[in-house]
């Protein structure tokens, strides 16, 4: 029988005012692939964290035995040095560098003063075969996609004699074929001896992929279920995580009347902002009704996000041809503030990138996008905007300390609720809702749901892209599906199926 490679015993971690991690246990053995799951803010990022050597020895309690003997590590390098090498939801890469020179940064090849280029591609390209990216090492980042971009990760680790892998959320922002591809690389790594523990709010992955699955909930340990063992089926782990049985993954929505158009855009046409030439929505016509959620499915680089960035006030893209018209009316939409003045709210899908400034209180990220609304004359009215605030806090059940909390120092969820405050606050009738519940967990998605219900029951438009079809089948009304930037069919509730849908888009797909 194989003995734990990792044991971390009685890990406590505190921060000002909130137990982070109280006691939390984890025990891993060599050569298997090992799940994390939990909530957002239950502790599991805190818990590699310390692992990893980003929270030092010193500033949390308990104990660390790798490969039987106890680590106490000040800094990452120390960890790496160990075989431990984490991967964070936020990739590590630098853009404008290549493929190679990310894998060997830190960790340069050649002698003291001299970097050996030759070596270092020639490595480089290794590696890469390995993971199966089929990508020469001289490629900028920035010109391969995010699924690719993972793949260099793992690669990087792999230059770095890995022997346990930690990835967070590593398939957040990939597609479903870009995931899988992923997972059965961590499944081949394991075969070569590599040891794996993930992070993963999509528990269909988790199944596929894991030996055992350790639940964390409020900090502390709740259980470790073994796939030989036990039932570690979907909702038996949503039991464990959230402490209670969830009936239905979608609530159900009372009965809304849905009513007139609300938005209509037609032969819609956008083209790429450097490539000229390059269309990226290609004569998009559809509309959203009042009181109706309508979805939009397709993979990674259907033009989804671009659509949806260009209809709000032209933010993305060149050359934008076609109409919109809101209650009916042609409008001209030609900047955010104008789309924000005509009722029309974007809620990105990079919260942190775009959506929140992660370093202000919460307090001014929610009245951010309609400042007129507590300011006279230029000069903001502190008064009205805690007011303000406070109510969206309450409405949301937003979790926090207070709203003069930092919002980089929330959960995903609850900054995904500040995000969603944020936009609520600006009073729109029409919002666009672009991936409103990537990187958050199950408990946390629910009640995001329930918002979206709540404003379609008071008339509001939604428009809504997810990479989940799940999702979509159980939010929205109506589908339309979206392939190489043209929608290529629309489903209603009661069609829609995962499989009508992906054979949809395979079906429409150049050279099918």
């Amino acid at each position: 029988m194989p003995g734990y490679l990792l044991e971390m015993t009685n890990i406590t971690k505190r921060f000002p005012g909130v137990i982070a991690l109280d006691h939390v246990n984890l025990q891993v053995e060599e050569g298997e692939i090992h799940a994390l799951v939990g909530e957002n803010g239950a502790g599991k990022s805190t818990l590699m964290n310390i692992l990893s050597g980003v929270y030092g020895y010193g500033s949390y309690e308990g104990k660390i035995i790798y490969q039987g003997e106890e680590c106490k590590f000040s800094e990452i390098k120390d960890s790496e040095r160990k075989g431990i090498v984490i991967i964070h939801q936020e990739l590590a890469l630098v853009p404008y560098m290549t493929i190679g020179e990310n894998m060997f940064l830190g960790n340069e090849q050649g002698g003291k003063y001299r970097v050996d280029w030759e070596e270092t591609y020639r490595k480089a390209d290794q590696l890469l075969n390995t993971v199966g990216l089929r990508e020469s090492s001289r490629t900028l980042i920035k010109d391969i996609g995010i699924g690719k971009q993972q793949l260099v990760e793992i690669a990087k680790a792999l230059a770095k004699n890995v022997k346990l892998l930690i990835l967070d959320e590593p398939t957040a922002s990939l597609n479903e074929a870009e995931a899988r591809k992923l997972l059965d690389l961590l499944l081949q790594l394991k075969e070569e001896g590599v040891t794996s523990i993930i992070i993963s709010h999509k528990l269909n992955e988790i199944s596929y992929v894991a030996d055992k699955i350790t639940i964390l909930r409020d900090g502390a340990t709740i259980e470790t279920l073994d796939k030989n063992k036990d039932d570690i089926s979907e909702e038996r782990i949503i039991s464990g995580m959230v402490g209670r049985k969830m009936v239905d993954r979608f609530p159900k929505r009372e009965d809304t009347t849905i009513g007139e158009v609300n938005l209509e855009v037609k032969n819609w046409t956008v083209y790429h902002p450097l490539y000229a030439g390059r269309k990226v929505v290609d004569n998009v016509s559809l509309h959203v009704r009042k009181g109706e959620v309508v979805g939009i499915a397709g993979l990674m680089g259907a033009g989804r996000t671009e659509l949806a960035l260009s209809i709000f006030g032209k933010s993305y893209g060149l050359n934008i041809s076609g109409s919109i018209f809101i209650n009916g009316e042609e409008v001209k939409l030609n900047n955010s503030r104008q789309a924000i003045e005509r009722k029309l709210a974007y809620i990105s899908e990079d919260r942190k990138g775009n959506g929140l400034i992660l370093s202000n209180p919460i307090r001014e990220n929610i009245t951010l996008a309609k400042m007129d609304k507590v300011s006279s004359h230029s000069v903001i009215d502190g008064n009205a905007e805690v007011i303000a605030a406070s109510e969206f806090v309450e409405k949301l059940q937003t979790k926090c300390t207070s709203i003069e909390q930092p919002v980089g120092n929330l959960s995903g969820g609850n900054q995904q609720k500040v995000l969603v405050s944020k936009w609520m606050f600006a009073d729109p009738d029409i919002m666009i809702l672009d991936e409103p519940t990537r990187g958050i967990d199950v408990g946390a998605k629910y009640e995001i749901y329930c918002i979206i219900n709540q404003l379609v029951s008071e008339g509001k438009s939604i428009l809504m892209i997810s990479s989940e079809l799940p999702e979509l089948i159980g939010m929205c009304d109506r589908i339309y599906i979206m392939n190489e930037g043209r929608i290529v069919g629309e489903v209603s509730k009661e069609e829609a199926s995962q499989e009508r849908i992906m054979g949809q888009i395979l079906k429409t797909s150049k050279g099918v």
